[in-house]
């Protein structure tokens, strides 16, 4: 049994609330900061991100300093109990420094420096920026690293992109000298006598580039491994700046773009794991899928410590940059947040508190929009909210316990979509595990969202979704897995390549063909408009049946070992396995052959789950739309009931004894909850399993 988690800042032991801080924006007019500080107190703010992109206010001049407007700032959270996660500037260099050091600014993929310009315009390789980003994190360390308004490290802003100068691609030579340590080694996992691209000098080798080298997937899969360690790496950089003056002020950095890192490689070097959400609600008013979506996110995000994270990012209104920046509608900003902490968030912090009077972010949404004052309805929810969340303070540091987890690997997620074939029209490996998240989403069942390199013991039931790219011994992970009575599902397009993106020869599905007990021989790619089916064998363990469509993809399966529980309806494959599971040791192994929606996931997990153990929330059945996630201390249960659908609902208790933790109303039959509705329950914790 994992330990339950403690608070993220003895300092500040209940949920935080509050925003990103620019005061340097507003220098030039003093009034501000007394405002804001009335306003912050107003709204039951208690923490600011302070310092994100502050870098020209505090360092105007190379080698010139001006902290003064920082100390007023946290002099001024001191005296009135708000707290402070300091930034280190880095996601922001300066003109000066950029005019004076050209070599900082990134090249891209066309071999094109950048001009100055923007955020995320740095090469980390640069040793250069790398002594620059030391001496001010420094500074910033020996000033304030022992602030008492300091809550925390928030380490540059947001890390991403890649940067594909000399210095990068002489970094990048070096590490594949370390990975493979010849150049025979390296064009046998790069496959690289395709097309005659055999390297025979270390210095022949470029990162990708759209009017160069594209079509090496090994290649490209490892640039962004080493883009990633490149980063990392330079975040570390950043924390040992200013660790040393106060090591145990915890660090952390906000996460938000998927794209280009694997965020997973982070995790070791952090104390918090932060991140960015923002939703696009209200899109064809299909908040369910839009919540489940983020709920797998926040779960993500949890798993990579397996203990509270902070919401870094929100926005208590709208966006400006999403392709329609819609409102907010009354409800949903409670909502939304706190489902962020019925994930395991022990913060809801916002992008921005005060609206920037001009550039690109001008319109995006704040606490405090430019009237100036409280009387708008947005600042009215976050208010409300920030009253909801000290009522809440009991919930703060607790644990999410799970005993599922599903697989979404970053390296998995590459090779995927590098992948030519079998369908370049859009694999959906995102929306596929997104798609099995929610069937357990939708039945309240907490779940871990794991790397192959993680621990599996912990859990009963493991998803793997689409695991193109697996492992040796990932797959003797998972048969061991199995072998010990675990329940793992696995689906079509998995086990076809391995690490270097070379296909697993033998048969596919490669390391996992023992476990699954099955061979996948062929693979159809079906376009958009065309369908297949999955009929549902008479008497098969799971006890389903019905016809469910299927769509994409469909597998051409033969069993060895395993037994059929579905076939496909249709086409020249019609009557071959579609469904199969298959038992080994102690437990079972299920295979989906084909893309298969809601419709049939829901019911399926529902029986796979009850087979596995794996205990619901709340002992009865959730109206469409309604979700139930639970936090735990080991000794109370908070369970947080939410209605993403667009109609009341009820839920019928399961026998237990609740109270309402806002009210301290004691609940035991049926809760109503209204459209956006939302209530938190505790109740007495039953005993953790080991």
């Amino acid at each position: 049994m994992r330990n339950l988690a403690a608070p993220i800042s003895p300092k500040l032991p209940v949920l935080m609330h509050g925003a990103d801080y620019n005061p340097d924006q507003w220098l030039h007019d003093p009034a501000i900061l007394a405002e804001d500080i009335r306003l912050m107190k107003l709204a039951g703010c208690n923490v600011m991100a302070i310092g994100i992109f502050s870098w020209a206010a505090l360092e105007p001049s190379e080698g010139q300093f001006q902290f003064e407007w920082l100390d007023q700032v946290l002099e001024s959270f001191r005296q009135n109990g708000i707290y402070a996660w300091l930034a280190t500037p880095s996601g922001a260099r300066p003109a000066w420094l950029a005019g004076r050091y050209p070599e900082v600014l990134r090249v891209g993929p066309n071999r094109v420096r950048n001009l100055y310009a923007g955020r995320h315009n740095h090469c980390f390789t640069s040793p250069v920026y790398r002594e620059k980003t030391a001496i001010i994190n420094r500074k910033l360390a020996e000033r304030y690293g022992s602030h008492p308004a300091v809550v925390g490290w928030h380490i540059s802003n947001e890390y991403g992109g890649e940067c594909h100068c000399e210095l990068c691609q002489e970094a990048f030579r070096s590490w594949l000298k370390r990975q493979y340590g010849t150049l025979d080694a390296l064009n046998l996992a790069w496959w690289s006598t395709f097309w005659a691209h055999t390297y025979t000098d270390w210095q022949q080798i470029e990162s990708p580039a759209p009017h160069g080298e594209r079509n090496l997937h090994g290649m490209n899969l490892d640039w962004r491994r080493f883009v990633t360690e490149q980063t990392v790496a330079f975040c570390k950089h950043e924390i040992d700046a200013v660790k040393w003056a106060n090591p145990g002020l915890p660090v952390t950095t906000n996460m938000y773009t998927l794209e280009t890192l694997d965020y997973r490689k982070f995790a070791p070097i952090l104390d918090v794991i932060s991140w960015d959400a923002y939703p696009d609600w209200h899109i064809a008013q299909d908040n369910v899928k839009v919540a489940s979506t983020f709920a797998f996110l926040h779960d993500m995000f949890r798993s990579m410590l397996h203990k509270p994270f902070v919401l870094m990012e929100s926005t208590p209104s709208m966006t400006n940059w999403q392709a329609v920046c819609k409102l907010k509608k009354p409800g949903m900003h409670r909502l939304s947040s706190l489902q962020a902490v019925a994930h395991g968030a022990d913060s809801v912090q916002y992008f921005q508190w005060r609206k920037s009077r001009g550039s690109t972010e001008k319109f995006h949404g704040a606490v405090v929009d430019h009237a100036g004052h409280e009387h708008t309805r947005v600042f009215r929810d976050v208010a409300e909210l920030g009253g909801t969340l000290a009522s809440l303070s009991e919930v703060t540091g607790s644990a999410t316990h799970a005993e599922t987890a599903i697989l979404f690997d970053w390296e998995n997620r590459w090779a995927v979509k590098d992948a030519k074939g079998p369908r370049n029209a859009g694999l959906h490996y995102e929306e596929t595990v997104q798609d099995h998240h929610r069937a357990f989403w939708q039945q309240g069942i907490p779940v871990d969202v794991i790397g192959s390199e993680d621990n599996f013991a912990p859990y009963k039931l493991i998803v793997a979704p689409m695991l193109y790219l697996c492992r040796e011994e990932t797959g003797r992970k998972l048969e061991a897995f199995v072998e010990r009575g675990g329940t793992l599902v696995v689906t079509y397009w998995s086990g076809i390549v391995d690490e270097h993106d070379l296909c697993h020869l033998g048969g596919f599905p490669g390391p996992l063909r023992k476990t699954l007990g099955i061979w996948a021989e062929e693979i159809d790619a079906l376009h958009d408009y065309d369908l297949n089916g999955v009929f549902l064998l008479d008497g098969n363990p799971l006890g389903l049946s019905g016809r469910y469509e299927s769509r994409q993809l469909c597998e051409l399966i033969h069993l060895e070992g395993a037994q059929a529980l579905g076939q496909y309806t249709d086409d020249f494959y019609a009557e071959r396995p579609a469904l199969t599971v298959n038992s080994l040791g102690q437990g079972k192994a299920y295979y989906i052959a084909t893309r298969l929606g809601d419709d049939f996931l829901l019911p399926f997990y529902r029986a796979v789950a009850a087979q596995a153990g794996v205990a619901r929330v709340l002992d009865s059945e959730l109206p469409a739309g309604v979700t139930a996630q639970l936090r735990t201390d080991g000794s109370s249960d908070f369970i947080f009931l939410m209605n993403f659908s667009d109609k009341a609902a009820e839920v019928v208790l399961d026998g237990r004894s609740y109270i309402d933790l806002e009210t301290n109303e004691t609940l035991e039959t049926v809760i109503p909850l209204p459209v956006d509705g939302i209530r938190v329950l505790k109740r007495d914790a039953a005993p953790l399993r080991s």
